[in-house]
């Protein structure tokens, strides 16, 4: 898989996106545990955050994660951490647990600045059962040992192909490849 060409490239339809919202917004209803808010993890956790917000009534926020600018990231998971202790329940949502670094880094953030981890749930379209991290709702399960499948959501499909492959290339954990197949 050294070859971004031997990717599979794997686009989710927008019907598809739809029903994995629905099938989400199902599974948190039927556990009664409801979030004051929904966090959108940007970049790909914001599309399906805004959908859910609009399907559950839940009013949405942001984290900017993948930017690494402080101020819209970080700044604002303390600032949640601080808001849990009071009781604010939040909903983490984004398009899918691969490694799990993303998550772990959410958890860790607020664990570290006092957050309570009672008043924090996690949630994505896709969960990878061999991720290093679990999370509380999944529309659906793939095993990354098995499934190496790039998955584009439709917010990504405008994106040129190459940057596809870059982004699918830039980390080995996210498709579970061994670091002797990355170029």
């Amino acid at each position: 898989m050294s070859n971004p060409a031997q990717i599979t490239f794997t686009h989710i339809t927008y019907d598809r996106f739809l029903a994995d919202i629905e099938t989400l917004a199902q599974r948190i209803e039927s556990q009664g545990w409801r979030p004051d808010f929904i966090v959108g993890i940007g970049r790909g956790g914001l599309v399906p955050g805004a959908f859910l917000s609009h399907r559950t009534g839940i009013a949405l926020l942001s984290v900017d994660h993948s930017s690494k600018v402080y101020d819209f990231a970080e700044a604002l998971l303390v600032h949640l951490a601080g808001c849990t202790t009071r009781g604010e329940r939040y909903l983490f949502v984004d398009d899918i647990n691969d490694s799990g670094k993303t998550i772990a880094h959410m958890r860790d953030t607020l664990r570290q600045n006092g957050g309570t981890a009672d008043n924090v749930r996690f949630a994505v379209l896709i969960d990878n059962a061999s991720s290093c991290e679990t999370v509380d709702y999944a529309a659906w399960t793939i095993d990354r040992r098995v499934d190496k499948d790039w998955f584009v959501f439709p917010w990504e499909s405008v994106a040129p192909q190459e940057t596809l492959a870059e982004e699918a290339m830039e980390d080995p954990d996210r498709l579970s490849l061994p670091t002797s197949e990355i170029p």
